[in-house]
């Protein structure tokens, strides 16, 4: 089969590989849409994770499944079926702990381009078929269903992270398709007054119909001074931050009240260290919590996002601002991530049959 692969730090490719074995409990598939993440960019060309050669990249994806092992129970070939980005292993210690994405070490729920070939392939591999794979509701839009893999997942869990309540203020710091997903999931989540955090037009307005009430333009002056003006000094109860650089925390504990909690889903692909103000974290003392997670994977979790998608209550279609059609276009959407022109969200992939 045939893939694209980064190559080694700061380079991609397409190389020539054997189609995944399939195990017992698992499952081989075909991608019928694909759809390339900022993630795959800290990975290639931050070399966020380390060195990868050759290694197929993508984690975004809907599939049909072509073969499954003898042990599958659910699924068969010719269905098709949601995946999440994160794929556990659900046998696991960590995963009877709660906390199936970091099965078999810390981030390794996380195994698409990271430990193993990804998606933009004409094949992918998915571990624990049972617990790992959903079937894509019948009349789903193609693009809501893509997003389901990653964009919608990470945005819900910094709300999650963040345990935004009813009337709580809220700042979501990047407003990129996860914080519109987390501007999304504030809203239904009971957030009174939800700040957006952005500067690209076409964000904004998709975060006020998702349910921002006001956008906080870091390009017309600081972010926290904005926010502290707007909530009268004394700041916000929860903060989620999806979207900046090491020093966003920094900037989020100073705009956080006392006994805030900070949902963090952004992925720091540089540096060394995250700066914590003393003062600002109250010197220690200021029950100030950060809390930063990988999104959950697996079935249930799908299966409940789809309903949400079905029901109407989120709309994460909406995010999909360029279409191409066909495998050999992941190339030039891939850059479009990398680029990020102003009218770019998301990108997507069909693949023709």
């Amino acid at each position: 089969m045939k893939g694209f692969a980064m190559k080694k730090i700061g380079e991609t490719g397409w190389v020539e590989k054997e189609r995944p074995a399939c195990g017992p409990c698992d499952a081989i598939c075909k991608p019928i849409a694909l759809a390339p993440c900022t993630s795959d960019v800290h990975t290639v060309w931050a070399g966020a994770i380390g060195e990868r050669c050759d290694m197929v990249l993508g984690h975004e994806a809907v599939g049909e499944v072509v073969e499954v092992g003898s042990e599958v129970k659910d699924f068969k070939p010719g269905d098709k079926v949601l995946i999440a980005a994160i794929t556990p292993d659900w046998n696991s210690l960590e995963a009877q702990g709660g906390y199936a994405m970091h099965s078999g070490g810390m981030l390794s729920g996380w195994k698409f381009s990271n430990f193993k070939d990804g998606v933009f392939a004409e094949y992918f591999h998915v571990n624990d078929a049972d617990g790992n794979l959903a079937h894509m509701p019948e009349g789903m839009d193609i693009a809501a269903a893509c997003m389901l893999a990653d964009m919608v997942p990470t945005g819900l869990h910094g709300v999650e992270l963040a345990d935004i309540q009813f009337g709580d203020t809220v700042a979501v710091i990047g407003i990129g398709p996860v914080g519109l997903m987390a501007v999304a999931g504030a809203a239904i989540r009971g957030a009174s007054t939800i700040y957006a955090v952005g500067s690209r037009k076409n964000c904004a307005d998709l975060a006020l119909e998702f349910g921002a009430t006001e956008i906080i333009n870091y390009r017309e002056g600081d972010i926290v001074e904005q926010i502290m003006a707007k909530t009268n000094g004394k700041g916000v109860d929860k903060i989620v931050i999806a979207g900046g650089d090491n020093d966003t925390f920094a900037q989020a504990l100073h705009m956080l009240k006392p006994g805030g909690i900070i949902g963090n889903v952004n992925y720091l692909g540089e540096g060394d260290y995250v700066k914590v103000p003393r003062l600002d974290w109250g010197c220690g003392m200021g029950h100030k919590q950060i809390r930063g997670g990988l999104m959950p994977g697996g079935r249930l979790r799908m299966e409940k996002l789809a309903d949400l998608v079905m029901s109407g209550r989120i709309h994460p279609e909406k995010l999909i601002t360029h279409r191409f059609t066909g495998l050999e276009n992941v190339e030039p959407a891939l850059m479009l991530m990398k680029d990020k022109p102003r009218d770019l969200i998301k990108p997507l992939i069909i693949l023709e049959d």
